[in-house]
């Protein structure tokens, strides 16, 4: 393996470097033993040795994923923390392995259209290199292990389903037109098979092989979707909402924090009209007297602003990105080997974008990915520049390089396995945010998108809390107990996207409770905690220094809100 570093100077810690504690040492142990449990973990960090494996996805193993937590925790009472340091981990150890014994405790195994095992195991291909007849091979090997695991999670389906938990109807429907579309014409696992014959580097016996495997996990697939189709469809719910008490614990799951949902419902609504009433006026900039959705046809109408095809996408994704790394270092440190940053076209077609992380010794570096959905060949740059920031520089990337990068700080449980929603989205978006206090968002077009992003974040916020919850929908949207065609057309008047993928996004919300509030709750955070800090600095008769406050900040790795609230004060 090359090195990833060579010709660069290694960054200086501003920390004198500490020895590893008892309690780091645990939480490394913790770590190791999570990689032994979840193979496509280390494939994910880029460990080698286990990239034909996968995880044990049926009761079995989701039980010794919880015997593994309880021993973790009976060993932590056992021991005092030797510094700082030591507190945070402790503290996001307890908080963030004892919540996942709480949702373990409720039986539910997750069935959804995003996030759920139906996509990770397929997911975990997009990760592993295509470059050689050994990474081929290490595909082979793994698609020879896709239907165990498949056949893992329905087992563990069928236990929830015993337990009378069983995921609502519209989940059911959308991982089976998922789990179908695999092994169709143009599906994932025919396109597997053309990228490796158009690699040239796959020999004919293994080719053999793995147009075979391939074939066999499109085969699995599609008895998910036949065991969905016969085993819980008939029996699942028709209610999406999940109740105020479970959606609770999927709240702190996702925040590391717990708010007042009431609360948090009502200032959702007020934070949507403010960015309503922000759009409105930079809608009268682009075009004076146009409405909202006037400025956007302008906008889209521009052929300065549009792009024609894929590779012009990618192309201007990677400019972007390396602007901003180059201009960010007045706010950031952004030391190498993390200057770097790969934009791609993800090789699905269900739509959005997303970020992967770097391997942990950079060879494989921080990539952006544009899953495009089938037909679309032209895209806008206005809308989309905001979420250029946001998935890269100073979004995920700089977070999750950062921590990477604090070796002489943090153990390897905190830098490559501790993250939470509220804090990782909640910083991306509040990058967003920063890059129109940096002035990179004056432009009005921009400066709308970036808006269009604000403003479905905050509508997230008002129908995931509303519908879940079965709080009063707000008199503007009908008033009473939120139903799903109520949330539908909300979100049809908020989310400035095409219908696919507001489709997408209503059945994503409904199946994936607390995680997209997550976004724009965990920003309002983010924003507390640095306002509190400015406040200190100003009683105590100091400048506040922004750059010191966000290395700080990302130097700790991600965790939940209130343990990075007590850390940093």
């Amino acid at each position: 393996m090359s090195d990833p570093t060579a010709g660069h100077t290694q960054p200086t810690s501003p920390h004198d470097a500490r020895q590893p504690s008892a309690i780091d040492e645990l939480a490394n142990r913790y770590f190791a033993d999570t990689l032994a449990l979840h193979p496509e973990e280390a494939t994910a960090l880029g460990h080698p040795g286990r990239e034909t494996e996968y995880s044990d996805y049926s009761p079995a193993g989701t039980a010794e994923d919880d015997n593994l937590n309880r021993r973790l925790l009976a060993d932590l009472e056992r021991l005092e923390p030797a510094d700082e340091v030591d507190r945070v981990t402790a503290a996001a150890l307890r908080e963030r392995v004892g919540l996942e014994r709480r949702l373990h405790a409720t039986g539910r195994t997750e069935l959804n259209n995003l996030a759920s095992a139906a996509q990770e195991i397929r997911g975990i291909f997009d990760l592993m290199p295509t470059e050689t007849e050994q990474d081929w091979a290490h595909i082979t090997g793994r698609l020879a292990r896709l239907p165990d695991a498949l056949a893992g999670y329905a087992a563990s389906l069928r236990a929830s389903r015993d337990e009378g938990q069983v995921a609502a109807r519209r989940q059911i429907d959308a991982v089976i037109e998922q789990a179908e579309a695999h092994s169709a014409p143009g599906g994932f696992f025919p396109g597997l098979v053309e990228r490796a014959a158009a690699a040239g580097v796959v020999p004919s016996s293994l080719m053999t092989e793995l147009e075979a495997q391939a074939q066999r996990a499109g085969e699995s697939y599609r008895e998910l979707a036949s065991f969905l189709r016969e085993d819980l469809r008939g029996i699942a719910p028709e209610r999406d909402a999940v109740g105020k008490d479970l959606y609770q614990l999927y709240s702190q799951e996702f925040l590391g924090a717990t708010v007042d949902l009431e609360e948090t419902y009502a200032w959702g609504q007020q934070e949507l009209a403010r960015i309503i009433e922000a759009q409105r006026e930079d809608a009268e900039r682009i075009r004076p007297g146009a409405s909202i959705e006037q400025a956007r046809e302008a906008l889209n109408s521009d052929p300065a602003r549009r792009l024609q095809g894929t590779d012009a996408l990618r192309q201007w994704m990677q400019g972007i990105t390396d602007e901003a790394l180059e201009s960010m270092t007045r706010y950031f440190e952004i030391p190498a080997p993390m200057d770097r940053v790969e934009c791609m076209i993800a090789p699905t077609q269900e739509g959005g974008v997303y970020y992967t992380g770097p391997s942990e010794d950079f060879s494989r570096p921080g990539r952006m990915w544009w899953s495009v959905p089938p037909g679309e060949d032209s895209f806008t740059t206005w809308e989309q520049k905001t979420t250029v920031y946001h998935e890269g520089v100073p979004g995920h990337h700089l977070q999750i390089g950062t921590a990477m990068l604090a070796s002489d700080q943090l153990n390897d449980w905190r830098r490559n396995a501790l993250w939470t929603s509220g804090h990782g989205e909640g910083w991306a978006l509040y990058a967003e945010q920063l890059m129109e206090e940096f002035g990179y968002l004056t432009d009005p077009g921009d400066h709308l998108g970036m808006l269009d992003a604000q403003r479905m974040r905050a509508a997230r916020v008002v129908f995931d809390i509303g519908v879940h919850c079965g709080f009063e929908a707000p008199e503007s949207e009908g008033g009473g107990v939120w139903t799903p065609e109520q949330g539908f057309a909300f979100l049809e008047k908020h989310l400035n996207d095409t219908p696919g993928q507001v489709r997408f996004e209503f059945v994503r919300y409904l199946g994936w409770p607390g995680q997209a509030p997550a976004y724009k709750v965990g920003q309002r955070i983010w924003e507390q905690i640095r306002t509190e800090h400015a406040s200190r600095a100003a009683s105590e008769g100091r400048a506040f220094d922004l750059k010191a406050f966000h290395t700080r900040a990302l130097r700790l790795g991600s965790m939940g809100l209130d343990t990075l609230r007590a850390a940093l004060a």
